[in-house]
């Protein structure tokens, strides 16, 4: 063979071999990593639910959903370091500690993966935009009003929360509280946190009955604790004297509102927040576009999100269940 026809040969190998390695590139799908509170929760349950909703749409997009065993900021940070190790291309988190993971995420965005924070959020140094469920005020407003709706004559409520370090349920419970005013004969006695662990969040509840003998309510913003609030009010054969509300899903709750424990609650759709949580960091990833103040941001079949200063915007408004409609949507989450 001649030294121009090997050179060719070797060239055309060359280029066969380019082609080969861009095409497989090319073909290598974008991973999205939902990290949520602790696995084994069904509101995160529907959120990945709604996540691998989103990357099907997309087509080309792999989740990576994961978490620690239990509500801790070392068991994410765990986890983030590992993601980081994979050189995923984008992390949706839902935060157990907003300023307990800002550096190791800032540490993730510096090797080039896109953050948002969901539900519970990140610190602003922590991540590129928060997502919200819904309105912090409107939830604040919701969840007292839940309460008063069947307390016509006032009384004692508490308030049964996940962790101490929940950034969204003490943003929600500081709303409710500046709304009491609006409620001066409903008195709050008491906030414990069942750091949404089943059992805890039970005797959590368990302990404000008896404490509380005169408790005509308990608020749970969280659908851990709330489904194991009203457990413990009917294990006490306490149905029609507390009524346990706050945040649910109807998937749970369901037997309780027949029951009689829970005369309402409300909640958005966990599905619809998985899938735009993977919708947002899709586009954030791709740069098709970009977290700032007023940007406007696709969330697919859910619209736009628009950022405020913070870069923080807000999925959609709560949503009320009760005895008229809460089999209809247990079907669905």
């Amino acid at each position: 063979m001649s030294i121009f026809k090997k050179a060719l040969t070797t060239a055309a190998v060359a280029t066969a071999l380019a082609t080969s390695t861009a095409t497989i590139a090319q073909a290598a799908p974008m991973r999205i990593a939902v990290v949520v509170k602790a696995l084994g929760i069904g509101f995160f349950d529907a959120v990945h639910k709604g996540a691998e909703e989103a990357a099907q749409k997309l087509g080309n997009v792999k989740i990576i959903y994961t978490g620690p065993t239990n509500t801790t900021a070392e068991g994410q940070i765990q986890v983030i370091n590992s993601l980081i190790a994979q050189h995923v291309d984008a992390i949706a988190i839902s935060a157990n500690d907003q300023d307990a993971l800002v550096p190791v995420l800032k540490k993730a965005m510096s090797r080039g993966i896109t953050v948002i924070s969901f539900d519970s959020g990140v610190a602003k140094a922590g991540r590129e935009m928060q997502l919200d469920d819904s309105s912090t005020p409107l939830i604040g407003k919701t969840l007292i009003k839940l309460a008063a709706d069947h307390m016509p004559n006032g009384g004692e409520v508490a308030v049964l929360s996940a962790s101490a370090t929940a950034t969204n349920q003490n943003a929600w419970i500081a709303a409710m509280k500046g709304d009491m005013k609006d409620y001066p004969k409903i008195k709050l006695v008491s906030v414990v946190y069942g750091d949404d662990l089943s059992d805890k969040s039970y005797r959590e509840a368990q302990g404000l009955i008896k404490k509380y003998p005169d408790l005509k309510a308990i608020i749970a913003p969280t659908t851990v604790g709330i489904a194991a609030a009203a457990q413990a009010v009917e294990d006490d054969h306490l149905t029609g004297k507390v009524n346990v509300t706050g945040l649910g899903l109807p998937s749970q709750m369901a037997g309780h509102v027949k029951s009689g424990a829970s005369k309402s609650f409300a909640l958005w759709n966990p599905i619809d927040l998985g899938y735009a949580a993977t919708m947002i960091s899709y586009n954030l990833a791709t740069h098709k576009a970009k977290a700032e103040p007023g940007a406007k941001i696709g969330m697919g079949r859910m619209g736009t999100v628009t950022l405020d200063k913070n870069n923080i915007g807000v999925m959609s408004d709560p949503f009320t269940f009760n005895a008229s409609n809460v089999d209809k949507y247990a079907k669905m989450f």
